[in-house]
């Protein structure tokens, strides 16, 4: 699906990418974990050829990106965290950008926007930020595309829509498509998920999937010193210690991504060695 190579990357003088790797498999929804100013979305923006790498290779869909051959612009879609919406209504936006992606379906995007509750009068820019978002992760997955690309895609999104986005996202799947997902609001995918990537300082610095992760680690509160000692990572809290232990009891345990995010940012070396084992 999407094969990245000795990726080397950089605005000018800044690096961003030295010689990362990464590979991407259909059937999965990857969640694309980073700090701010790390690549995430130059990631992105690299895979749908809007970037143009420096050195390595990049093989997406059988295709190099940057290219732009209509028959990779078909099969890609890039869902951008900033955009820009005519003032237009809905179904003429849609009537003229649809017809760039083959297996668009009316349907589904009807379905999506009325789940959203997005309303149907009206211009797009007199919509609001999170109305325009929604109809943009709508259309997005409408498109039907093999690869679909999210920046940010819950950025403006309230309480109830993130509940919604993870239901339709997880519904839009199946073996033949792969969507990566690129965030900092960690607790907003989890549930949605199988797959973490964690980039840092131009890497990949971990990548597992859920099923590993819930047999290798362990997230829980203790106040027991013994526990503390044994943990891979530990922070405080009004609970007690929060920790990220080593599975010992060979339950599997429910992953909390926001404390596994902090855990590989702060403790990389403790908790990759507990998947080596």
């Amino acid at each position: 699906m999407v094969s990245v190579r000795n990726l080397t990357f950089s605005y000018r003088r800044r690096p961003v990418f030295n010689g990362l790797d990464l590979e991407l498999k259909p059937g999965s929804i990857y969640g694309l974990l980073g700090r701010n100013g790390t690549g995430k979305s130059t990631l992105l923006r690299n895979m749908a050829g809007l970037l143009f790498p420096q050195q390595g290779r990049l093989d997406v869909l059988g295709f190099e990106p940057r290219k732009r051959q209509p028959a990779f612009l078909r099969q890609v879609f890039l869902l951008p965290e900033e955009f820009y919406l005519p003032p237009i209504t809905i179904a003429r936006w849609v009537r003229h950008t649809a017809c760039f992606y083959p297996h668009f379906s009316f349907q589904q995007f009807h379905q999506y926007i009325a789940g959203f509750d997005i309303p149907a009068e009206g211009t797009m820019q007199e919509m609001s930020y999170g109305q325009q978002k929604k109809l943009l992760i709508s259309f997005a997955l409408a498109v039907n595309a093999p690869l679909l690309l999210m920046d940010e895609p819950t950025n403006g999104l309230d309480i109830i829509s993130k509940g919604q986005f993870r239901k339709v996202i997880a519904g839009a799947l199946d073996e033949k498509k792969c969507i990566l997902i690129s965030t900092h609001q960690v607790k907003d995918l989890e549930n949605l998920i199988d797959r973490i990537l964690v980039i840092e300082d131009g890497k990949i610095l971990f990548e597992q999937d859920i099923e590993t992760i819930a047999q290798k680690l362990t997230f829980s509160f203790s106040f027991d010193p013994e526990d503390l000692s044994r943990a891979l990572y530990s922070e405080s809290s009004f609970k007690g210690n929060a920790l990220v232990l080593p599975n010992t009891d060979g339950d599997d345990s429910r992953p909390d991504l926001e404390m596994l995010y902090k855990a590989v940012i702060l403790a990389s070396e403790q908790i990759n060695k507990a998947f080596k084992s």
